[in-house]
């Protein structure tokens, strides 16, 4: 069954060559690569045209926009496989990963999605904390396939590391909705779906952190964007206006969630434990303090907005201990 893998490319000819030779390498022979040149000023689509010379299978072409967006559109209108997939073009595949993705997928059938461990790696420096905290806790929910348990934390299904039937990909939106991040908001629309994601423990995408990826220089990949989405998704879709609304965190995480809420016009009772801002007025909200009000949690759905790791576990510890659920009751927004 024909695997289509839609890759955008932008100026990544440092790192496209590792790339295609991973694609090329594949233990699973039928596949089609359709790689999106979004405008490079490089020489990355000569090296595509010198590839898909070797290789038929490697389809390269010119966006018709500008964007991520635009290049990945563009790439699944031209795809033809049963199987949809999507690769980045500064990433590494293990030689099994789609053989992997396919199989598990096939085995499990309409309603899921496929997907794997990842593992960052960088030529160039060493990995930071904040993105080995990050794998670490994306791949222990992938290992228990709970990926879409804990979906306003963070993204919990790796862009370039997923694989959907065309018919639920087509089911869900595909790459038709102008909502970045574009791959946040896609797995936000698989959890709407009911999808399931079948549980994985192998590496099957090496992630590449260098200084001009996207996510570190793109404005669509910015702190403020995923609030945006997270907002979005919790007001039209996991909020239940029967319940109060609870926010806790008056950092600038905590004060860019409330001015969403104040401009939806959805009512919240805030609270903190920074004795600085307890019974302050903060757009309008008096800031409650959290030791003194426990009552709030179980009748409320809870948006914990710290940035804090090591107070989101102290959090987490005590809305456990008053039996709530992590997805039902209290959501991390982190």
């Amino acid at each position: 069954m024909l695997v289509s893998i839609i890759m955008p490319c932008k100026d990544a000819a440092l790192y496209l060559a590792a790339c295609l030779d991973s694609i090329v390498g594949q233990s699973l022979l039928d596949w089609e690569l359709i790689v999106v040149d979004d405008h490079s000023q490089d020489k990355s689509y000569d090296l595509l045209l010198a590839y898909a010379k070797k290789d038929p299978r490697i389809k390269p072409t010119h966006s018709d926009g500008h964007g991520i967006i635009d290049a990945l559109r563009k790439g699944y209108r031209l795809s033809t496989g049963s199987l949809i997939t999507r690769m980045d073009a500064d990433d590494i595949m293990p030689s099994k990963k789609l053989e992997i993705l396919s199989r598990t997928l096939l085995a499990h059938g309409s309603g899921h999605v496929s997907t794997g461990c990842v593992n960052y790696f960088s030529e160039e420096k060493q990995i930071g904390p904040g993105y080995q905290r990050y794998a670490r806790w994306l791949n222990e929910l992938t290992r228990a396939g709970a990926n879409f348990s804990d979906i306003y934390r963070e993204c919990v299904i790796p862009s370039p590391c997923w694989m959907l039937s065309r018919e639920d990909f087509d089911l869900i939106g595909g790459f038709e909705h102008d909502r970045y991040p574009e791959d946040y908001d896609l797995v936000f629309r698989m959890a709407q779906a009911d999808m399931t994601a079948i549980p994985q423990s192998e590496i099957l995408h090496h992630w590449r952190d260098h200084e001009e990826r996207a996510s570190r220089n793109d404005p669509n990949y910015l702190d403020n964007r995923f609030i945006e989405i997270k907002c979005h998704y919790f007001l039209h879709w996991t909020r239940d206006a029967s319940r109060r609304l609870v926010l806790w965190g008056t950092g600038d995480k905590g004060k860019a969630v409330a001015k969403m809420l104040i401009a939806a016009k959805e009512k919240f009772s805030w609270l903190c434990n920074n004795e600085k801002k307890i019974g302050q007025d903060i757009y309008g909200v008096k800031v409650m303090d959290s030791g003194q009000a426990p009552y709030f949690f179980a009748e409320a759905q809870t948006i914990i907005a710290v940035s804090n790791p090591e107070a989101q576990m102290r959090i987490e510890v005590q809305l456990k201990k008053s039996q709530l659920r992590l997805g039902r009751d209290y959501h991390f927004f982190c």
